[in-house]
């Protein structure tokens, strides 16, 4: 009876230490969720209002209607090799729909084998942005399709004649030329050629649970996602990555406290824009890039010089802002950045 009762009581404790350990993890949970609510959420939503924005539905342009055939006839020529002068290269070469609407390098590989200057940008939610290329030089992505067709270093068409007289031999053009532009009598033009690669563009929209959170769900981000957001705005970094893209809306000096090759280590050194103007003002002047998707379109800077997007953070804040973040904020600012990171639409793929 004594061996039972020393039993029983054995078993009774072990339930009660049980009992306090249970206790304990979840007075531990608790204090955890305390620690996070202390961060105020709500405020720090509402913070994000003032700065950012829902990534619009649509990519307007007024002077270019969208069509299910235009945008058909864009897609066709985005994915063609032919549009290169030795049919090894098309758009999707150097801006990858699988890969983002970017091919993963330093700089790209032209049809004759040569590599560019600067890094390939994203076509993803490019027709949003302000302007196009790294300087800034074209207005949108029509004016834009155009130019690397006929850049001798990317695609290599030596005219714009050579491309269209090409074209016109491929019947399946012939009809996709027709159904896209049904009212025109001369339907091989550069500009319907150029203007159906950017309806195709305009519909490369990627929105994210970033979206929904700024539209108003507060738990579309995780708590640390918020927090990170929060360093971002506490670092400056909204000064040029606001909006609904979260930059490709202005253009910026990069270096602004020091030069920035003493942080890339850029093997070529870059003056931006002043190489169009010859402005002193433009002098190490780029477009500033849309965050979104940042995640996957590395590596980073307008050369591709850094590969890690950690490491672009941290420079980002010293060049930029003059700030020196640490390991546990840039590792935040990250997993917030990650959030911007969308779906790739299926409609994109051919």
């Amino acid at each position: 009876m004594i061996k039972i009762n020393l039993i029983v009581s054995l078993v009774i404790i072990s339930m009660a230490i049980i009992s306090c350990n249970n206790a304990s993890e979840t007075t531990n949970k608790d204090a955890e969720v305390k620690a996070d609510a202390s961060i105020d959420a709500q405020q720090i939503q509402k913070l994000a209002k003032q700065y950012f924005a829902v990534l619009p539905t649509t990519a307007v342009n007024p002077e270019n209607e969208l069509t299910e055939d235009k945008i058909l006839l864009g897609k066709v020529l985005y994915f063609d090799n032919r549009l290169s002068k030795d049919q090894t290269q098309s758009c999707n070469t150097c801006h990858n729909i699988d890969t983002y609407g970017v091919d993963n390098q330093p700089t790209s590989m032209g049809d004759n084998g040569g590599f560019g200057a600067r890094n390939s940008p994203t076509t993803f939610n490019a027709a949003l942005h302000i302007s196009q290329f790294w300087d800034g030089s074209n207005a949108d992505v029509e004016q834009q399709a155009g130019g690397p067709i006929l850049n001798p270093v990317e695609m290599g068409i030596p005219n714009e004649a050579f491309l269209l007289e090409r074209l016109k031999k491929i019947p399946e053009y012939q009809e996709l030329f027709a159904a896209a532009y049904p009212n025109e009598k001369e339907l091989f033009t550069y500009k319907n050629l150029t203007f159906a690669i950017g309806a195709y563009e305009r519909t490369l929209l990627t929105p994210s649970n970033f979206d929904k959170y700024v539209a108003g769900d507060i738990d579309a981000l995780s708590i640390d996602a918020q927090k990170g957001m929060k360093e971002f705005i506490d670092a400056g970094c909204t000064q040029c990555h606001a909006g609904a893209l979260l930059g490709g809306n202005m253009l910026m000096k990069f270096g602004l406290f020091s030069d920035y090759w003493d942080h890339t280590n850029s093997t070529t050194i870059d003056s931006g824009k002043y190489a169009l103007t010859r402005a002193e003002s433009d002098l190490f002047v780029f477009k500033v890039p849309s965050l979104r998707n940042i995640e996957k379109t590395g590596p980073y800077f307008h050369d591709g010089s850094v590969s890690s997007l950690e490491s672009s953070i941290t420079i980002m804040a010293k060049t930029q802002n003059n700030k020196d973040l640490t390991i546990e904020q840039v590792k935040l600012i990250e997993v917030f950045l990650n959030t911007l990171t969308g779906e790739v639409p299926s409609s994109a793929r051919l």
